[in-house]
């Protein structure tokens, strides 16, 4: 079983916001696989898909963005799953809207929901794909800015980058994470 996990804060406050934008691809994968994510397991909402041969699992941890290693250890308990077979989406600050980054390890570089899944997974290597949200313009707090919303004319680059983040997931389904990097980090 494959797992990709969504990493935001829950609750309709936060949905819109830059630092939601990892729940905004499961969302996408969800329609896509014709799913829901809406059951309640390990600290987050849930929802599996048959796509092929494989089975995937959707997380979206509500346990907010500092805990979400808490949400995927409690999975990876519990389905015995492995770090390899997972793919994180999340938000970066240094990669531009309308944009995305894959990689297969490093450290958190700042991002609080990457560190604590890198403290409950007990390793730092495991697959990522990483949703451009820009950086603000000076005299901006980044704990503010990734919890604003996006501009009106970031909407578009924002839509197409959600989407392309889903193709390199479903990608990443049938080819190797290496493969997957090659493919997409090559259209930037």
């Amino acid at each position: 079983m494959r797992w990709i996990v969504g990493l935001g804060n829950p609750g309709s406050t936060y949905a819109s916001t830059r630092h939601n934008a990892g729940f905004m691809v499961i969302d996408e994968l969800a329609r896509r696989f014709n799913t829901d994510v809406t059951a309640q397991k390990f600290k987050a909402l849930t929802g599996e898909a048959k796509v092929g041969d494989v089975k995937v699992a959707l997380l979206k941890p509500m346990t907010y963005m500092n805990l979400s290693g808490e949400s995927l250890r409690a999975f990876m308990d519990f389905y015995k799953a492995k770090p390899e077979d997972l793919i994180v989406a999340y938000d970066d600050l240094d990669t531009e809207v309308g944009r995305i980054r894959l990689r297969y390890q490093g450290s958190p570089g700042g991002h609080n929901g990457i560190k604590s899944i890198i403290q409950h997974l007990g390793t730092q290597t495991f697959n990522r794909v990483r949703v451009g949200i820009s950086r603000p313009e000076p005299g901006w707090a980044i704990s503010d800015y990734v919890l604003s919303g996006f501009a009106k004319s970031e909407k578009e680059p924002l839509q197409r980058s959600i989407e392309e983040a889903c193709d390199a997931i479903e990608y990443a389904l049938t080819h190797t994470f290496e493969q997957t990097m090659a493919k997409y980090n090559a259209k930037g």
